[in-house]
């Protein structure tokens, strides 16, 4: 609901959306407790855990939790300039070139890389820029909070 895809990031019309988790996962089943059942914009969601590196161009959202930068930074450079949101919580995840950076504290703040997701052709609207406590934008990294 939150991000735009070109119609491009999908195999085909009833493709679903896949979200793909690599490396350390915090979720277990969650997200597929969460997603059975539901449909978004008329598709159903899928979870694949650590899926093949040929299957990531196939997703839509790649969860990356890996603790190696070197990894991390291998998995955003092969999926560079596709229309796949990558979303990590390692400290330097948006300067490695991620997209959406979660991190839990008191509560979970997140920071946008949007250089990244423009290069991507995904849109990402006003409303999640102001929730966001780090945006990079145009080469600026701009702190809100």
């Amino acid at each position: 609901r939150y991000v735009t895809w070109p119609v491009s990031a999908f195999a085909g019309e009833r493709a679903p959306w896949t979200v793909c988790v690599l490396g350390a996962d915090h979720f277990g089943d969650a997200l597929e407790r969460t997603f059975e059942g539901r449909r978004e914009q008329g598709r159903a969601l899928a979870v694949l855990h650590d899926p093949a590196p040929e299957r990531l161009r196939g997703c839509q959202i790649v969860y990356i939790g890996h603790a190696s930068a070197g990894r991390r930074r291998a998995v955003l450079e092969s999926l560079r300039r596709l229309p796949v949101l990558t979303v990590g919580g390692a400290s330097d995840f948006l300067q490695e070139g991620g997209m959406i950076r979660l991190s839990a504290g008191e509560r979970i703040e997140m920071g946008i890389n949007l250089d990244e997701a423009r290069r991507a052709s995904l849109v990402i609207p006003a409303k999640m820029l102001e929730v966001a406590r780090i945006v990079i934008d145009n080469g600026v990294e701009r702190r809100w909070r």
